[in-house]
């Protein structure tokens, strides 16, 4: 019998449009943990390039990288750049 070999899952490998990484935001907002949104950014930022977000957001990528990890606490302005960024505005819908 062969062994099965497993590799890491990673999330920012499967998303590669604009519409997997705002359901992806969508779904972790939808919980509101504020470490897991932050987090949740950095994934996406992973896997739009994090040296590409970070020069587009007006960061340096260690700020990046620090800023949008599940210990992060972005400021408002931050989480917009960041999200505009990435092609992704931030909306509001009813509970």
């Amino acid at each position: 019998m062969t062994k099965a070999k497993f590799s890491p899952f990673d999330v920012a490998d499967h998303i590669k449009t604009a519409d997997d990484a705002a359901h992806y935001l969508d779904a972790v907002l939808a919980d509101g943990d504020a470490s897991e949104i932050a987090e949740a950014l950095g994934v996406v930022a992973r896997s739009q390039g994090m040296a590409t977000i970070a020069e587009e957001s007006g960061l340096s990528r260690e700020t990046l990288y620090r800023t949008l990890s599940d210990a992060g606490n972005p400021r408002l302005a931050t989480l917009i750049g960041v999200l505009r960024a990435m092609g992704l505005r931030l909306s509001v819908a009813a509970a």
